[in-house]
């Protein structure tokens, strides 16, 4: 199971995309590294399901795996790779496969021994076996707002050595960062493989991502609702000031233009900051006695449209 992306994800292979992103989405909250600490197996299946899903969202990569042509890991299979450089060789030893080459019953025997020749008989001919280095996989938890405005985080490799990654601003949670050449090292001179790292971005406690907007519950006071007011904000990039206008209500939303994600120059979203009205706890005479006198003469019904519209 653990070699095949598809029973990783439990999906058919004739699984659309949509379906393979679903059942990426279930598997990676279920498993998340955050909701099983320290449990080594849990991760494991975590990474798995993030190397299937990056193998089957790619449609290349999805048809060259169910045409055979590369492993579970995105990996060139061996006698393929092999059947490449024997191809390359000179016309007259390419096809002088000579008395061990007898007797096979397909193909997958006829590379295997290629390979095993290869491997034997390269020193002495001058032609060195070379292969491509096996790709590595990594998961890196990111806070929201490194995710968000971009950082620089580090990554220990099996050799360990650290790496320092960059993470562009606006990555999203499950996206996979590809760092060419940083996987394990190639066979002979073949190169080295390439490292990706799976993204996990941790949730905040005060913004909420939409696309590239964010939204924000601003809670004020009776008194700012009524009479308006001058309040910091938080923002992704540090707090601001805004304006709250006279007799604002409780879901009423406010918009900070350029204060969202952004990825690039003209690339921006907003900042979107919905008013939350809160009454203290303890109620003192001064507020009940206004409330009191507001309400005898007052005319406004606010349920007035939800009767008409019932």
């Amino acid at each position: 199971m653990r070699n095949d992306p598809y029973k990783i994800l439990g999906v058919e292979k004739t699984a659309t995309q949509a379906e393979i992103k679903k059942a990426y989405r279930a598997l990676a909250k279920k498993l998340h590294p955050d909701l099983h600490p320290g449990d080594s197996d849990k991760m494991a299946e975590f990474q798995a399901a993030s190397a299937a899903n990056d193998l089957l969202s790619d449609p290349d990569k999805r048809k060259r795996f169910d045409a055979g042509e590369i492993d579970a890991s995105g990996q060139e299979r061996q006698e393929r790779q092999f059947y490449h450089q024997y191809a390359n060789r000179d016309a007259g030893r390419r096809y002088d496969a000579g008395p061990d080459m007898r007797g096979f019953d397909n193909q997958s025997d006829l590379f295997a021994e290629l390979f095993r020749q290869r491997q034997r008989s390269g020193n002495a001919s001058g032609q060195e076996f070379h292969a491509r280095g096996q790709d590595l996989r990594y998961h890196l938890d990111v806070d929201f707002i490194d995710a968000a405005i971009g950082a620089k985080r580090s990554v220990t490799m099996p050799d360990g050595k650290g790496i320092e990654i960059s993470v562009p601003p606006g990555i999203t949670d499950g996206q996979t960062l590809r760092l060419r050449g940083k996987g394990a090292p190639g066979h002979g001179q073949g190169p080295s493989g390439d490292a990706f790292v799976s993204i996990s971005v941790r949730p905040h406690p005060v913004f909420i991502r939409d696309g590239d907007n964010i939204e924000v519950e601003l809670p004020i006071t009776f008194d700012e609702a009524v009479l308006g007011a001058k309040i910091e904000v938080p923002t992704i990039s540090g707090a601001v000031s805004m304006a709250i206008p006279k007799g604002v209500s409780s879901g009423h939303r406010l918009r900070l233009k350029g204060k969202g994600i952004t990825k690039g120059k003209g690339q921006g979203g907003d900042q979107f900051v919905r008013i939350k009205i809160v009454l203290p706890d303890n109620i003192d005479e001064q507020l009940e006695e206004l409330a009191t006198r507001w309400r005898e003469k007052a005319r406004f019904d606010p349920r007035e449209e939800l009767r008409r519209r019932t």
